[in-house]
Order: structure tokens, then C-alpha cells, then sequence
């Protein structure tokens, strides 16, 4: 049993998950090119072993194809499969990014592209899928929602340039109502010479102002 664990520990240091990227879903129109991204994380440097696997499965097959691998620092490209002289390899295995370029995107294309990674000795890891939909025009759904997010940030844009400004303006008037207050009171004026008593009435002023009358 000592010697299983120590066995068991040694395998989990040598070698660990390692975590694949890829987009969820992506569009493109018919006659168009289109970049897959895939990246992947590992806690390892970046090995001279490591390995980029990219299938093929088509809408409503169960099987998929192979149509790229990268091993030992060459690329294998699909030569005779459905992306024959129109797949290109576009990554940088030293970035660990091992994207692939689709040209001339035609309507049969659409299906579900899925990458996996090696680091070696991190070799355990989930493939990660992208689906892709090639259209012959933006879909009116894809637009319209395109044009909410941009006109919902573009309205938070303005809101907080509006509060922003409306902030300023509230805090420059009470700085004034301020201001103001402390230079027009009592005090104020008595500091500047603006503080002087009534004078007192002369006596017999108001009777003889009175009979003048």
C-alpha cells in the first residue's frame, strides 16, 4: 500500500490536467475564410512534444474525421477529406495556440470542429468543440442581436457620461451655494466694514417732524 501512493503522488506530479479552448460558435458567410482558434492551459512550459489534433463532424453524422495534426514541430494537413487544399495551419505551438484557417467556406461545412492538445507530460485533458454555421447572408436574428449589444453599450456609454457631468454640476453649485453663504452672512460683513450700528434718533426729532406735518 506505501509503495501504491508513492507511485500514485510521483504520476500526479509528473503529470497534470491540462485545460483546451475553443469558441462555442461561430458564423461566416458562403465563399467566405474563417479562423478556429484553439489555445490550451498547462502548468508545464510549452514541451517541443506538444501535439494539436483538430476532427471533423458533419451536421446530422455521428462520425467525425480527422482533417488536421501537428506533432513534432510539422503540420499534416487534410489532402484528400472535405477541406482538401482549403485548410491552413495559422497557430503558434510555442504560444500554445494551434488555430487553423478554413478558406472558400462552403454550405456543406457546417458541423462541429473540435481540437485537442498534448503538453507531454500533461496529456490529460477534455478536447474542446466549436460549431460552425456558414450562411449565404447574416441571418437577421445574428444582426439583431449584434445591434442590441452595441446600442445597449453605447447607451451605458452615455449614461455615465451623463451622470458624470450631472455629478460635476451638483458639486460645483453647493461648492458656490457655499461660498456664497459664508461671504454674505453677518460675519462676513463685519470683517469687511459692512457692520455698523443704527444710529440713535436725536430727541424731539420725530415731534418736531411731526408738527412739520
Amino acid at each position: 500500500q506505501p509503495e501504491r501512493l508513492v507511485l500514485t503522488s510521483t504520476l500526479a506530479q509528473q503529470c497534470q490536467a491540462i485545460v483546451i479552448y475553443t469558441g462555442w460558435e461561430r458564423h461566416a458567410l458562403v465563399g467566405s475564410d474563417i479562423r478556429l482558434s484553439c489555445s490550451f492551459f498547462s502548468w508545464r512550459w510549452t514541451s517541443e512534444d506538444v501535439t494539436f489534433s483538430w476532427t471533423y463532424r458533419p451536421d446530422g453524422s455521428r462520425d467525425s474525421i480527422s482533417i488536421f495534426h501537428y506533432t513534432g514541430g510539422e503540420a499534416y494537413l487534410d489532402n484528400k477529406g472535405p477541406f482538401k487544399d482549403r485548410l491552413e495551419f495559422v497557430g503558434n505551438p510555442g504560444r500554445r495556440d494551434g488555430s487553423i484557417l478554413i478558406k472558400n467556406l462552403e454550405f456543406t461545412d457546417n458541423g462541429t470542429f473540435t481540437c485537442d492538445a498534448k503538453n507531454p507530460p500533461d496529456i490529460v485533458g477534455r478536447p474542446s468543440s466549436v460549431r460552425l454555421l456558414v450562411f449565404e447572408k447574416v441571418p437577421i436574428q445574428a444582426g439583431v442581436i449584434t445591434g442590441a449589444i452595441i446600442g445597449v453599450v453605447l447607451g451605458l456609454l452615455v449614461l455615465i457620461v451623463v451622470i458624470y457631468y450631472l455629478m460635476r454640476f451638483l458639486v460645483a453649485r453647493r461648492v458656490f451655494s457655499l461660498n456664497v453663504r459664508s461671504v454674505s452672512g453677518p460675519a462676513a460683513l463685519c470683517r469687511w466694514g459692512f457692520c455698523q450700528s443704527r444710529p440713535e434718533p436725536i430727541p424731539g426729532t420725530d415731534t418736531c417732524v411731526a408738527k412739520l406735518a
